[in-house]
């Protein structure tokens, strides 16, 4: 009666630290702060309440699929901007539709995405390991094997997928790669994007880029998958690109992202989505319009997290492995023992984080690349940041 797929794709790793944590109480003396989830501490922005209620009466619409006008030319105005692109390349109508967060969009993209069979084998998911577990859940329940590429410091923590054998690649659907990637804070460069559209051209499988860490970094703005495609020429073939405004704005119950790319796909993911999906209703796209057209309060976001990095720099120094990411808000911390780490933050400093090993798979050899391990999110103020980055090291 139940999907037995559901059982190859293991439990979620929250309910799995509920399980090592929650029969342990945190230290009595101090106020537990929580690290574990990657939800934006920051205030949102003003306008998102006020154009909200300018647009209350639309609460008695149901919502298009594909949005407004308005949502999606705010979209491709941003994309040109931020990417450099041209003016011609995106087509407001068909090549961008809205979603209700990407964790929604990822994981549908399969249901779009993957036939029953390629050349007379199972389809192939190509994911970094470690990685976001909707990739996992969407490739598994669309009947995929997920193929886990291990995304290390001898990689630069970004999967090859280059490196992968020519039978694989010829029977991959979808590759899920994200930059700035999650959990480690890497950025692809250009190149890179550009050589795994080329791959994903000759083998024939789609590439979907997940950039919802687009906007937190420390100097040069990450690079995009659409950016790759005008390198390439500006063909948007078997490319699609996933973002939000969860991380960029401090929204992330808003629930409002979206997809862009290859008008074929998305096409395709519409008709998922006339059948299965949410459509953000449209007071939350108005909103979320307005936020895509302003930069004002991402560049301050930006600065905040900029100011708690530089905590970690001069409180971790080189503890654990530390290093400055790229992009994104998280820590990567090697503690040896991701588990036994996560354990002892929580029962002598009340800190909550989230173990390496959660978030991976092991790979071919039986070694899971999260294990040594733990991730940190620095979502809150300044203050309480620093508060738990000094338990941190005090503790390990």
């Amino acid at each position: 009666m139940i999907n037995n797929r559901l059982e190859e794709i293991g439990g979620y790793p929250f309910d799995k630290l509920r399980t090592l944590l929650d029969p342990y109480q945190p230290a009595p003396s101090l106020t537990p702060i929580s690290l574990s989830v990657g939800e934006p501490q920051h205030p949102p922005p003003r306008m998102v309440r006020e154009i909200i209620n300018e647009n209350f009466e639309l609460w008695g619409k149901y919502p298009l699929v594909q949005g407004t006008p308005d949502f999606r030319s705010a979209v491709v105005s941003w994309l040109e901007m931020r990417y450099d692109l041209p003016p011609t390349m995106l087509d407001p109508e068909n090549c961008v539709i809205p979603v209700s967060g990407t964790r929604e969009a990822l994981f549908l993209i399969a249901l779009a995405a993957i036939p029953e069979e390629i050349n007379g084998k199972k389809p192939a998911v190509l994911m970094p390991n470690p990685f976001y577990q909707v990739y996992l859940g969407a490739a598994t329940l669309a009947g995929a094997e997920p193929i886990f590429v291990d995304a290390t410091s001898e990689t630069g923590f970004l999967p090859d997928f280059q490196s992968q054998s020519t039978e694989l690649l010829e029977r991959t659907a979808l590759a899920y790669y994200c930059s700035p990637a999650n959990p480690q804070g890497m950025v692809a460069p250009l190149e890179t994007l550009k050589n795994i559209i080329n791959l994903a051209r000759e083998k024939n499988f789609i590439v979907l880029f997940d950039e919802c860490y687009s906007e937190i970094f420390h100097r040069d703005a990450p690079p995009g998958g659409l950016e790759a495609c005008a390198a390439l020429g500006n063909s948007m073939e078997n490319v699609l690109v996933f973002n939000s405004l969860s991380k960029r704005s401090n929204v992330p119950g808003l629930r409002s992202g979206f997809v862009a790319g290859d008008p074929k796909l998305i096409k395709a993911f519409k008709t998922v989505r006339d059948y299965g999906g949410a459509p953000p209703p449209y007071p939350l796209l108005a909103a979320a319009a307005a936020l895509w057209r302003d930069e004002t309060h991402v560049i301050k976001n930006r600065a905040l997290y900029r100011q708690k990095f530089d905590l970690a720099d001069q409180i971790l120094g080189n503890s654990h492995g530390y290093y400055r990411p790229e992009g994104g808000f998280y820590l990567w911390l090697n503690v040896g023992d991701g588990e036994e780490a996560a354990l002892e933050l929580w029962r002598r400093a009340a800190i909550r984080t989230i173990p390496g090993k959660y978030l991976s798979k092991e790979n071919i050899l039986g070694k899971n690349p999260g294990s040594p391990f733990i991730r940190c999110a620095l979502v809150h103020d300044k203050d309480t940041t620093e508060e738990a980055l000094k338990r941190l090291i005090d503790t390990l």
